[in-house]
């Protein structure tokens, strides 16, 4: 059983490096009245064998010793991944502040010269095992939610992934429903099918969202690559949404040439599909989305652009985020952006592509991604502005 001191805490554990015997008994002497475990050696390559064999919370360690001096003892403890946070402080009759910057430049927390004070040297070793005692507990805390934050995402995969068959055999039925007995059915019987098929398909759109996402953040997404008839994903998505449409107009000037690219065509449709839903989301009942693509030489840009309320500045660097929340300045309400803004994101990047989002508070906001034409293996720059992401033909 370990031996603790009284507030039940391990009893730190010291290393003294010093080729002196006299400051070695010294130091030995007043850390071990203090109640620490003290070891002392009195060269560098067997201080570094002797912290290997037994992790000390915190060395002591002379500067000037024959072979190896301290600083290269600090470089070698560094470059140890075992060894490397445990924090060192210098002790040496150099005084210089070229020496001092030397010990912090190898490694060092520290730096007390020689002749010490006992009390100073007390102090400072006190402070820097209770900031390593922080440290330890501030990792240990962090790798328990890391932990916890697995096993959560593995249960709401597994949940998710389970879920998401049902939701297909109910919206399979719904349809099925709808076929055999639409003609007979009233009017608000056949509305109430509708809304019923269409919320499914959302939960189902949400269960493949999650799952997606968790598989393009762990990297473990691969894309069906192929020629892709940008113009016809479009055309497809508006049909699609026309039935969440209602009074609202949508407006697509349809290039007079194909546009096609090399990528997932049923990954950019779902990006598509995100970005309008988003738009009818916040758009008045009377207002209008305006959807557009674009070919330059190298890319191609689709953009989805509404007349809603807008986002305000501050909230533009959150809109991408995981169940990310913005508010309205219009009527000070919170909008969760949920997944599927996230999952636009990560598709886009997935293609090697850039997505980003223009907006004024009252005016509206317009979505845009751009893509490579040839494919992921022509990505662009993460950072790159609506002017130069692509280069448009005119």
């Amino acid at each position: 059983m370990e031996t603790t001191l009284m507030n039940s805490q391990p009893i730190p554990s010291i290393l003294v490096v010093d080729d002196t015997p006299a400051n070695l008994l010294l130091l030995t002497g007043m850390l071990k009245g203090l109640g620490y475990k003290v070891r002392s050696v009195s060269d560098g390559e067997f201080a570094i064998q002797t912290a290997r064999h037994d992790l000390p919370d915190l060395i002591l360690l002379d500067v000037m010793m024959p072979g190896m001096n301290g600083y290269e003892v600090c470089k070698r403890l560094k470059m140890d991944d075992e060894l490397s946070e445990i924090p060192v402080i210098f002790l040496s009759a150099l005084n210089e502040t070229a020496d001092k910057v030397k010990a912090f430049e190898a490694g060092g927390v520290d730096y007390v010269t020689k002749p010490f004070q006992l009390r100073e040297v007390q102090a400072r070793v006190a402070a820097h095992l209770e900031l390593h005692r922080q440290k330890k507990v501030i990792q240990e805390s962090y790798d328990q939610l890391h932990q916890l934050e697995e096993l959560r995402d593995n249960l709401v995969h597994m949940v998710v992934h389970d879920m998401r068959t049902p939701l297909t055999s109910m919206k399979g039925f719904l349809q099925l429903l709808d076929m055999v007995e639409g003609e007979t059915m009233s009017k608000d019987g056949k509305e109430y099918i509708n809304i019923l098929t269409d919320a499914t398909e959302s939960l189902i759109e949400l269960a493949s969202s999650l799952l997606d996402v968790s598989k393009m953040e762990a990297g473990e997404m691969t894309l069906d690559l192929g020629e892709c008839n940008m113009i016809e994903i479009i055309r497809e998505v508006m049909g699609k949404v026309e039935s969440l449409r209602g009074d609202r107009q949508f407006i697509f000037e349809e290039p007079k040439d194909p546009i096609f690219i090399q990528g997932d065509a049923k990954l950019l449709a779902r990006v598509i599909q995100n970005l309008m839903g988003n738009a009818l989301k916040f758009t008045p009942d009377d207002g209008s989305i305006s959807i557009g693509i674009e070919a330059g030489e190298t890319c191609v840009r689709v953009y989805v652009q509404d007349n809603g309320p807008g986002i305000p500045q501050e909230s533009l660097g959150r809109i991408f985020e995981k169940f990310g929340q913005v508010k309205s300045q219009q009527n000070q309400r919170q909008y969760s952006t949920g997944l599927g803004l996230t999952f636009c994101k990560l598709a886009v990047e997935t293609h090697g592509g850039t997505i980003g989002v223009d907006s004024e508070v009252g005016k509206g906001s317009s979505f845009w991604f751009s893509i490579p034409v040839n494919g992921p293996a022509e990505a662009l720059p993460v950072d790159s502005s609506t002017a130069n992401v692509c280069a448009v033909k005119s």
